[in-house]
């Protein structure tokens, strides 16, 4: 049964941010529709400072427990973290579950978690959220009734006792490092292929799914969803003049992403961290999208990931005026592309935009096949990338781009130094 809920966004004048609260409000009901909620009533509020015991003031709580009982609210989530204390007091006040953003968000990741790591990781963060509320004897604060910020990946009910907690987090810890030594391991294979990886990183509903499939014609799942991807999924992308390269699908970010997810989810974006070229995409359409890209370079620092190599990849061209388009690549400063994934505006441009960022690790040679082993042209054209070839009687002279190494093999391979100068 789908649960009725009640939002309440609170903004403090003590505690600025750049977010305007209407969009955080919007944001928040987003989120809550991701998770399956009923949004009744998106309550906004204005104060000086948080009340230490309720978050909200008296009379601002009082008209949330009004609320409740006369919409039969199942749930109240806030936009604002709440501590424990805050979280247990709010209960007892509207007789109703109540949970906090981070909570909410977890209970999304825990809903779209498909493989193994990705649970691991999930249940990782919520148990780390949920060790300092636990009280007495085990009994979690907001764990009755089930529903929404109750369940762990797979619908599983999460443990609740605290010696329990602590063994499960051991072993979790354990297993996600070896599973983040694996997934290393892997990127480190492909780099010896000697193949770049282009990771997509950006906010969440950017249309990066989007991107990658109509650029390495993949069939990732798309949904007009908040963190509809949760798993990295890496494809191999032919760029023009035959480049090819890795391209990884990563998940998205939100503002003020949990900490805790930000710590579990260090395995999954590996693919970020260890990527020759970033492509950050940002939903161009938004009237926030300023904003939004700040708030994964956020991210993105948190994670120790700062790149020298990003294209702002401006998605969505189809949906903005040409004014805004001047405006945001202007804000973009770095090198950017407008794009639209959906209706492949533009896509060919960015392919070249990328071969172009990933040439510095390949010299242009010229080499002369002879015409009794032009059967091995075909791998130049494979492994590089063939910028012009000249036929003649006695054979064929390319002028291609090629790695150190792969020049190297083609030698061995030809059995003639002699041919590259």
């Amino acid at each position: 049964m789908t649960e009725r809920a009640l939002l309440v966004t609170v903004e403090f004048h003590s505690m600025p941010r750049q977010t305007p609260l209407e969009d955080f409000a919007k944001e928040l009901e987003a989120l809550a529709s991701s998770a399956g909620l009923q949004v009744i009533q998106n309550l906004k509020a204005r104060q000086k400072a948080p009340n230490p015991a309720l978050l909200v003031g008296e009379g601002k709580a009082q008209e949330i427990k009004a609320l409740v009982a006369g919409e039969k609210i199942d749930v109240v989530v806030f936009g604002m973290n709440l501590s424990a204390t805050q979280q247990r007091n709010i209960e007892a006040l509207v007789q109703a579950k109540t949970i906090d953003r981070t909570q909410l968000i977890l209970d999304i990741f825990a809903q779209r978690a498909r493989s193994n790591e990705g649970k691991l990781q999930v249940e990782l963060a919520q148990l780390n959220y949920l060790l300092p509320r636990l009280t007495g004897k085990g009994i979690a604060l907001s764990r009755l009734g089930g529903g929404v910020g109750t369940r762990g990946p797979g619908e599983q009910k999460l443990e609740v006792d605290r010696r329990r907690v602590r063994e499960r987090l051991a072993r979790l810890s354990r297993e996600l490092s070896k599973l983040q030594e694996r997934r290393s391991q892997s990127i480190r294979k492909k780099k010896e292929k000697e193949l770049p990886l282009v990771s997509l990183v950006g906010y969440t509903n950017s249309g990066k799914s989007t991107l990658f499939n109509a650029l390495t014609r993949a069939s990732v799942t798309v949904r007009d969803q908040l963190f509809s991807t949760l798993d990295t999924t890496t494809r191999l992308l032919i760029l023009p003049g035959n480049q090819r390269v890795f391209l990884a699908d990563t998940v998205g970010f939100v503002r003020a992403l949990p900490h805790t997810l930000v710590e579990a989810f260090k395995a999954t974006l590996e693919e970020a961290r260890q990527a020759d070229l970033l492509l950050h995409v940002v939903d161009s359409s938004r009237p926030d999208a300023g904003l939004l890209v700040e708030a994964v370079n956020c991210v993105l620092d948190e994670l120790g990931i700062r790149h020298e190599k990003v294209i702002l990849v401006l998605n969505k061209a189809d949906l903005v005026s040409s004014g805004k388009t001047s405006a945001l690549v202007n804000y973009a400063g770095g090198e950017s592309a407008f794009v639209s994934a959906k209706t492949g505006e533009a896509l060919q441009e960015l392919c070249l935009k990328i071969a172009d960022f990933l040439s510095g690790g390949r010299d242009t040679a010229e080499i002369f096949v002879p015409k009794e082993r032009l059967g091995l042209a075909h791998w130049l054209y494979e492994e590089g990338q063939v910028l012009e070839r000249r036929n003649t009687a006695l054979g064929a002279h390319f002028m291609v781009r090629l790695t150190d190494k792969a020049k190297r093999i083609f030698v061995s391979r030809l059995g003639r130094a002699d041919s590259l100068t």
